[in-house]
């Protein structure tokens, strides 16, 4: 199985940045594209960017456009997360999750195959 896991959550004042990664296990991940979801307390987990397998295309929800980047390092088999200008309401538990690529980049957590556990990012205000 792919296994992911999440690091560079933590504490951080409004208007502060964090850069979030999400590194995998296989040599396949060169060929997966790779998405960031986001849950806080009592919502639903909520799409955040994903990236193709290349890198060459990106997708962003609307919340994060503008201040958030994903990027990929497929040599390092690690995707990115640069988040500018956080604020509180960006307070939540970030997952990274990858899966075949068919061309698209979906935002339904649905079609996910394979999940991280999550890290925490708390903005105090």
């Amino acid at each position: 199985q792919v296994q992911l896991v999440e690091s560079g959550g933590g504490l951080v004042q409004a208007g502060g940045s964090l850069r979030l990664s999400c590194a995998a296990s296989g040599r396949t991940f060169s060929s997966m594209l790779t998405g960031w979801f986001r849950q806080a307390p009592g919502k639903e987990r909520e799409f955040v960017a994903a990236i193709s397998p290349s890198g060459d295309s990106t997708r962003y929800a609307d919340s994060t456009k503008g201040r958030f980047t994903i990027s990929r390092d497929n040599a390092k088999n690690t995707v990115y997360l640069q988040m500018n200008s956080l604020n509180p309401e960006d307070t939540a538990i970030y997952y990274c999750a990858v899966d075949s690529y068919a061309g698209f980049l979906p935002t339904a957590r649905a079609t996910y195959e394979y999940w991280g556990q999550g890290t925490q990012v708390t903005v105090s205000s």
